[in-house]
């Protein structure tokens, strides 16, 4: 009879805790407004790197911090582009809060940068593209993409100006992800406003060490050829 009321107790808690996680969701899903479509804005930027419509550097604060979407910045914390020749900044010297840097050049090589900048990172990359097929340098490419780009999620993409930015939706678009889910919201150089994290110190330096980076040792991984 003990016995009984203790397997009783325990399944009354566990629907109980179930609930509880039930309605912690509905009130989660009241409470948080629904993303506006992902939609290019009809402009030079919207043309050039399909910077969204409705989710920018003019709206992003009013969609940083929800649960329903993973933030993503696509610089390198240096960058070998001189973007200065085009006012930008080849240093992250800054962040958005909440995006999570995780460098393009270092999932597939980049082509097609303004010829001032010059070329960036040419080193290992997760895949390589040519003509617009994307291969995978290694056995563990597709699953750190996955991770790093979770499908079940929105995925905001940002960067400088926003050309990684772009560059990472046509990549993710052609690898599979659901084009609905993934929004450029555009360029840090353009964004004023009130979550803004400055990476640059005073004196110069740099505090990395304030950022979600995500690292990729190509030496820890396998390469596809070595099959």
């Amino acid at each position: 009879m003990k016995n009984s009321r203790i397997v009783f107790g325990s399944l009354i808690a566990a629907i109980a805790v179930v609930a509880g996680l039930a309605l912690g969701s509905l009130l989660w899903q009241k409470r948080v407004p629904a993303l506006p479509k992902a939609e290019v804005a009809n402009n030079e930027r919207g043309q050039t790197f399909g910077i969204d419509k409705n989710i920018n550097e003019a709206s992003i604060d009013k969609y940083l911090g929800r649960d329903d979407v993973v933030y993503r910045d696509m610089r390198m914390l240096e960058d070998p582009a001189e973007y200065e020749k085009i006012d930008g900044d080849r240093f992250l010297s800054g962040i958005v809060e909440g995006f999570e840097v995780t460098p393009l050049p270092y999932l597939v090589n980049v082509e097609g940068l303004p010829e001032a900048v010059g070329k960036t990172y040419e080193g290992p990359t997760l895949y390589t593209v040519t003509d617009g097929k994307y291969t995978e340098n290694y056995k563990e490419s597709k699953q750190i993409l996955e991770d790093l780009f979770p499908k079940d999620k929105n995925i905001f993409l940002m960067c400088g100006g926003g050309g990684y930015a772009g560059m990472t939706k046509q990549m993710l678009v052609t690898l599979g992800w659901n084009a609905d889910k993934l929004y450029v919201v555009g360029g840090y150089w353009y964004y004023e406003g009130e979550h803004n994290i400055k990476i640059k110190q005073g004196d110069g330096s740099f505090a990395f060490w304030k950022l979600a980076y995500h690292n990729i040792d190509f030496s820890k991984l396998t390469e596809t050829q070595d099959e």
